[in-house]
């Protein structure tokens, strides 16, 4: 049963795709499984009961599961995720943040409530919830968190300025989150999935079958990369990719400081440009890495 044997996981949008893929993984290991979903389309209109078809399968897997059909996106619907588990099963010891929509059109051309809707599921949606779970694992001195960022906002993709944005921040929130977890075993980081889903189907020109999608698309071909963010010995501060049947990492690198003083100009800074822009060498930097340096330095100093 591994390292998920009784343990109380939470998981967004999961009535189907990847989130009910991570559930159906979760469950067979023995975990208990919160499955939320407002149930809408994938641009994020209407709502529907679908979450409870998914609760039904992970039962049918001898698991115990419940629904909660709240918008992660409202503050009480939010609440109201981690209140179900708490009375459900007593507690959170891992959440799976994997609510989403999509409404892609290019910058020039998209309506700012498209901008503020795509913001307000993916970033705000997983605060809020992320929020609620918090003081739980602090307490317990136990938590793994798992925030879904996306290749569309770690690399880029035309016509995707609200969700990358948005997929973006979820890796902002990674940094500072994994250091403020580091000293109560709360474990953050980030997933940036590959798979053949309803949201998928949602980009103009592009078709999909959810019900039966391609099995090197599987969604659950994603899921490995979530249940090794969230076992006992989890890594924290990473963002993994995964899809395909393929894992790989990405993180943030920066060159050498080109040193100046106070007297620098905007001319000196031109004829060091090619240098400043060099990236031949560098070296990764994350939070961690930044507050691990900052103590050895500070040691030194003492």
């Amino acid at each position: 049963m591994g390292d998920f044997k009784d343990k109380v996981v939470v998981i967004t949008g999961a009535g189907g795709g990847l989130g009910k893929a991570h559930a159906i993984e979760f469950a067979k290991r023995g975990a208990k499984i919160v499955l939320n979903d407002l149930g809408g389309s994938g641009d994020g209109k209407g709502q529907s009961d679908m979450v409870d078809s998914a609760v039904e399968e992970i039962r049918a897997l001898g698991a115990e599961a419940i629904a909660n059909k709240a918008s992660v996106s409202d503050k009480e619907g939010a609440q109201s995720i981690i209140d179900d588990a708490v009375a459900a099963f007593g507690t959170v010891d891992i959440l799976v943040n994997n609510a989403g929509i999509l409404r892609d059109k290019s910058f020039k051309n998209m309506d700012m409530a498209d901008w503020d809707i795509v913001m307000n599921v993916h970033m705000n949606g997983s605060a809020y919830v992320t929020k609620a779970a918090w003081p739980i694992m602090y307490e317990k001195n136990y938590g793994r968190i798992v925030f879904t960022s996306s290749s569309s906002g770690i690399y880029g993709n035309f016509g995707q300025a609200n969700y990358g944005a948005a997929k973006m921040a979820m890796l902002g929130a990674m940094n500072v989150l994994a250091i403020e977890g580091l000293a109560k075993n709360i474990w953050v980081n980030c997933l940036a999935p590959a798979a053949e889903t309803r949201l998928i189907g949602t980009i103009p020109g592009v078709e999909v079958n959810p019900d039966d999608p391609d099995p090197m698309r599987h969604p659950k071909l994603v899921s490995p990369a979530v249940l090794l963010m969230c076992d006992e010995d989890a890594p924290t501060n990473k963002t993994i990719h995964a899809g395909n049947g393929r894992f790989q990492s990405s993180a943030t690198f920066v060159n050498k400081a080109v040193e100046f003083g106070a007297d620098v100009t905007y001319e000196d800074l031109l004829e060091q440009k090619e240098r400043v822009l060099d990236m031949s060498d560098v070296e990764e930097m994350s939070g961690l890495i930044r507050v691990m340096r900052m103590q050895q330095q500070q040691a030194k100093k003492d």
